[in-house]
């Protein structure tokens, strides 16, 4: 049966699920703004309009809410004001701490989500937990992400009471972006509130209906605001960084050679051209990467490792940017000299624009079954990233995506369309289809024996079904063996991938410890552009969810793999392929309201890609989250990971990640991050090696102790120390090899 067909079966086949009736809140505008003490003062909030969240919505199904909370809303031409009382009968334990931002989601919070251009796809969610720390997202239903790495510039004060906490907000439209030159706005509104016991209870204003594959789609309306502006809203924030470096070899030198002081002002400048369209611009900015990456492990694999995007400057509006691929990654523009960037919605038409120009130029360059780093110092590039979307009826889009950078003998550039289309409520299918231009610098072509001029194309093709019970999900993935994409995060090439696959769903009844279990699972099967096989696999996965927060997922894959280092990444002879079964595990729990325990295990078969043989792997990543009182936070995290091969123990290699904080307020914090790696190897085991010396033991420790003092996201101040350390084969300990001590000033200008 070909794959339209399936896909109209399961489209006929499909339930189709009714919205429960939308409310429309009409919101009142005051004249007097409310003090934000945690104190719902009556005179100052006796006009607002009252909603009451009255429904459990997890892990009940739209049950009654088993605590009274109530919100109340009204606004004053600049800001929106939003307040909650929430009953407990028991206040005492009440998940209170004081948290950095976006730190708040494991306590006792309240918030709301706004969908302000009332498209049912995107919105805005500000939350804050009991002692007014906040969290805030940016929402994309379409693609099912939340992404708190945006940070907007709002008020917020909770305090614990006797009856529960009270929480009081302070939203600026300035903060938000809207449609603008309307008389009167209608927006998509959800009040929440997370309640934290045995089970993590979510009580919401309106029922939820998990059949729908949204939640913005279900959210009741608010109307009024009129006549609202952002106005020409210009906010610099002017920046002072001081860095001071030394340096050594500590297989060399034992003092420090002379230290490298750097001391740069830059500038940031968000201006508000309307209420929908932003420009971004940005001057000699401080791009440092302030706290440390998380740890990861880079042993065994053949692929990069991936890192987030950390930085304001690209944060803000960075969902318009997205697309089906990962085309845009902008970690990719290192040390820029200036940026600039558009962003905006206006009638359904989506649009944003960056350039840059950086003085650094790194890039993957990814092939089938490996991906390689190419890294050109010193050389200035301009970059381009243009991305335009059109919003369809019921969620479905229409988009273009362009990404250029080019330096002197470089360039790189893609091209794509992607779209989504809904058949109906649960039904979905989402493409992108790509073309990449690309001209290696003769240094690219002599260290990876590439073609001077590479150029290809990929696409990507899958169909969703969702409901509340089961999932189906068929996809299609082919990209070119020259594809690039150096603005973006690609790692692999040359292959033609299919996955079929599902989920299955029971769900516990009212009263019930155990809330949620099911099976999920998938068929994939990867060939190179030639038609040969690379890997085939099945797998299947069990949940269950249950008391103390406790949740589980467990299951086997069994694939067919093909590897050969010896063939230098290229494909060999048939007996390179490796039969892969494994048993995989992760569990978490509370065992206590201020404890949170866990652990990913995997058991089973592993390529030793290093020797292109098959290995016994044994992995655990057990981790932490202990809060002691109201300010003193430990995250603990460790990798354990060892490789049995024919002959002995290839390797043992342990990861650390210690971060220890100190909260004195919402404000003002202290942390200390402590990050070690031991790697031990058999050397005798390592057959292949590519003329690269294998350490017996390799160990690292790195250090940061930092203290920051936030008004707001971007009026703050860090003073900090950081150092790095190795021991090899040539070292009896560890020695440091690096030291840094800094500073950063900012200050926010509003007009």
């Amino acid at each position: 049966m070909g794959f339209r067909r399936i896909i109209s079966l399961v489209v006929m086949l499909s339930a189709c699920s009714l919205k429960a009736e939308t409310i429309n809140y009409e919101i009142p505008r005051i004249t007097k703004a409310p003090t934000i003490d945690a104190v719902i003062n009556h005179d100052e909030w006796s006009q607002a309009k009252l909603v009451d969240l009255a429904y459990e919505t997890g892990p009940g199904e739209n049950l009654p809410a088993k605590v009274k909370t109530t919100a109340y809303m009204m606004e004053d031409g600049e800001n929106l004001y939003f307040a909650f009382k929430a009953y407990d009968p028991n206040p005492e334990n009440i998940l209170a701490y004081l948290r950095d931002r976006d730190n708040i989601f494991q306590d006792d919070f309240v918030g709301v989500i706004i969908d302000t251009f009332n498209d049912e796809r995107t919105g805005f969610e500000f939350f804050v937990n009991a002692l007014g720390a906040q969290g805030d997202l940016t929402r994309d239903d379409a693609r099912f992400n939340e992404d708190s790495s945006w940070d907007a510039v709002w008020e917020s004060l909770g305090q614990v009471t006797d009856e529960g906490y009270v929480v009081e907000m302070s939203i600026p439209y300035r903060a938000l972006r809207f449609p603008s030159g309307l008389t009167k706005q209608t927006w998509g509104i959800n009040f929440l509130r997370i309640y934290p016991r045995d089970s993590r209870t979510s009580f919401s204003d309106r029922a939820n209906d998990r059949n729908l594959d949204c939640l913005l789609c279900q959210s009741h309306k608010v109307t009024g605001m009129p006549n609202i502006e952002a106005g020409n809203n210009l906010d610099i924030t002017p920046t002072l960084t001081y860095v001071r470096n030394e340096s050594r070899d500590p297989k060399v030198q034992s003092s420090w050679q002379d230290a490298n002081t750097d001391t740069e002002v830059g500038a940031d400048v968000r201006w508000s051209v309307t209420e929908d369209w932003i420009l971004n611009a940005t001057l000699n900015p401080d791009f440092s990467q302030v706290d440390a990456d998380g740890g990861q492990l880079d042993i065994n694999t053949t692929f990069s490792l991936f890192f987030r995007e950390a930085r304001p400057f690209f944060l803000d509006g960075a969902d318009y940017f997205a697309s089906t691929n990962r085309l845009v990654h902008t970690r990719n523009i290192a040390d820029p000299d200036y940026g600039l960037k558009l962003s905006g919605k206006q009638d359904g038409h989506t649009a944003g624009i960056i350039v840059a120009r950086d003085t650094n130029k790194s890039f993957l360059l990814p092939g089938r079954l490996g991906s390689d780093l190419a890294e050109l110092e010193g050389v200035e590039s301009d970059v381009l990233i243009a991305r335009y979307k059109k919003d369809l009826s019921d969620k479905g889009s229409l988009g273009a995506l362009v990404t250029h950078r080019s330096a002197n003998g470089y360039h790189n550039t893609v091209t794509s369309a992607d779209g989504k289309y809904y058949f109906s409520e649960a039904d979905s299918i989402e493409f992108q289809v790509m073309h990449s231009d690309t001209d290696n610098p003769q240094s690219v072509v002599d260290d990876f024996d590439t073609a001077a001029s590479q150029s290809d194309i990929a696409y990507s093709l899958r169909y969703r079904h969702r409901t509340r019970d089961y999932n189906i999900n068929v996809a299609l993935n082919d990209f070119g063996k020259d594809f690039r994409a150096d603005m973006g995060f690609i790692g692999q090439v040359d292959y033609r991938k299919m996955i079929v696959g599902g989920s299955y769903n029971w769900f516990g009844d009212p009263g019930s410890n155990w809330t949620r279990w099911g099976v999920f699972g998938d068929w994939d099967k990867t060939v190179d552009q030639s038609g040969k096989l690379l890997e085939q696999e099945n797998e299947i996965h069990f949940n269950i969810d249950g008391p103390m927060q406790f949740r589980t997922r467990f299951g086997i894959v069994q694939r067919e793999r093909y590897f050969n280092r010896d063939a230098g990444l290229v494909i060999g002879e048939d007996n390179s392929y490796f039969d892969e079964n494994r048993f995989m595990m992760f569990t978490e729990f509370k065992p206590f309201s201020n404890l949170t325990v866990g652990n990913f295990m995997a058991f089973g078969d592993q390529i030793d890609f290093a020797n292109t043989q098959l290995g016994d792997l044994t992995l655990f990543e057990p981790f932490m989250r202990l809060q002691l009182g109201k300010h003193f936070n430990v995250n603990a995290s460790t990798t354990f990971q060892t490789l049995d091969v024919p002959g002995g123990e290839l390797f043992d290699a342990t990861l650390y990640d210690l971060r220890f904080s100190y909260q004195f307020s919402t404000r003002s914090r202290l942390s200390l991050t402590l990050q070690n790696t031991d790697i031990s190897r058999n050397t005798e085991l390592y057959n292949h090696v590519d003329d690269v010396d294998i350490n017996a033991r390799y160990k690292t420790l790195g250090t940061q102790l930092i203290y920051s003092y936030k008004i707001n996201p971007l009026s703050l101040v860090y003073l900090g120390y950081s150092d790095r350390g190795f021991q090899d084969d040539e070292l009896s300990t560890i020695k440091k090899e690096e030291r840094t001590v800094f500073a950063k000033f900012s200050y926010m200008w509003q007009y």
